[in-house]
């Protein structure tokens, strides 16, 4: 399958703090992938940088290629069509993405005037179209309401529809079931699946929760501190995680079946971008990690199984393996 988006030696800084350190990720055409790790690890940062949309004092460095053309450098007017044309994201909080002072119809009515140019009669007849397609109940009732009066979850609908609006092939959705309840959460999961298998469309779901990645995702990056430190087939990551920190993350995570254990979280916190180890970033949080591993940053590279590894010292398959994909699910 073709790749849609290639990214390569993507770096970033701030204020000359490098944050990024070059992540090289290729998303393929109608794929799905999950990018997990703790909050700080360089997710958003990541796709955000990918799209121009960091703040101007960031220092961006490498290449994303969406299919032939070259989206680092291009000009503000290329940016704007490939920007919920091509590619559109769903950012973390709906209620401050959404302008509270404007109805919600006629801010879906001027997203399908951007990227479809539709106008008049045919832009709300879109606009109601998008709203059932998400599950606003009652579209054309509602259509003339602020987002105030909708619920977390009806706002966070009504980012998705916007985000469709332009019928992207790439759609990002970085965090969307945040601070919603789990029957929400769900709900939103289900729909994302949906629409991205109705619309052919490559996904990339950023996220912290490993259950609604395993529901959504044929593939996963682990991300730590600015770098991939691990990624694979969800089924075969999942079951047999290789990375120490990856372990760790499943360690963190309750179980529902079985008897009650206590979890075990990853001592320690991610490093200030300030004040990186010199060797492996995840090395003073590591039971595992050796004397090399305080000196030298290992590569991403790729293992006989088929993942890519960046640990000098991987678990053994045979001691690591702990549970299933249906498993996280429960």
């Amino acid at each position: 399958m073709a790749n849609l988006i290639e990214i390569r030696d993507l770096r970033v800084a701030f204020d000359g703090v490098p944050v990024l350190h070059g992540i090289d990720l290729d998303i393929a055409a109608g794929e799905a992938l999950g990018l997990v790790g703790e909050s700080g690890c360089g997710k958003s940062v990541t796709w955000l940088a990918a799209l121009s949309l960091l703040p101007a004092k960031a220092r961006v460095e490498g290449s994303v290629r969406l299919e032939a053309s070259e989206l680092a450098g291009a000009s503000r007017s290329r940016l704007e069509t490939v920007r919920g044309g091509r590619v559109a994201m769903i950012f973390q909080d709906p209620a401050s993405a959404l302008n509270p002072v404007q109805r919600v119809g006629k801010q879906l009515c001027e997203a399908l005037r951007l990227h479809r140019g539709l106008r008049g009669s045919a832009g709300r007849a879109a606009a109601l179209e998008l709203m059932d397609m998400v599950g606003i109940p009652d579209a054309r009732g509602r259509f003339g309401l602020f987002p105030h009066e909708f619920s977390g979850g009806q706002c966070q609908r009504l980012m998705i529809a916007m985000a469709l609006a332009g019928e992207p092939d790439l759609l990002i959705a970085d965090e969307p079931t945040t601070a919603l309840d789990a029957t929400i959460q769900a709900q939103i999961l289900d729909l994302l699946a949906r629409l991205r298998r109705e619309m052919s469309m490559a996904m990339v779901f950023i996220s912290h929760d490993l259950g609604a990645v395993a529901q959504v995702c044929e593939r996963v990056c682990v991300m730590y501190a600015g770098r991939i430190v691990e990624q694979g087939p969800v089924g075969q990551l999942f079951e047999i995680p290789r990375h120490p920190y990856t372990r760790g993350l499943f360690d963190a995570l309750p179980r529902l079946d079985g008897p009650r254990i206590p979890l075990t979280p990853i001592p320690g916190t991610v490093p200030d971008p300030r004040k990186m180890p010199r060797g492996c970033a995840f090395a003073p949080r590591c039971a595992h990690a050796r004397d090399f591993c305080q000196s030298e940053q290992p590569d991403l590279l790729p293992q006989r199984d088929g993942r890519y590894l960046a640990c000098a010292y991987p678990l053994p398959e045979a001691a690591t393996a702990i549970r299933s994909k249906e498993e996280v699910l429960q």
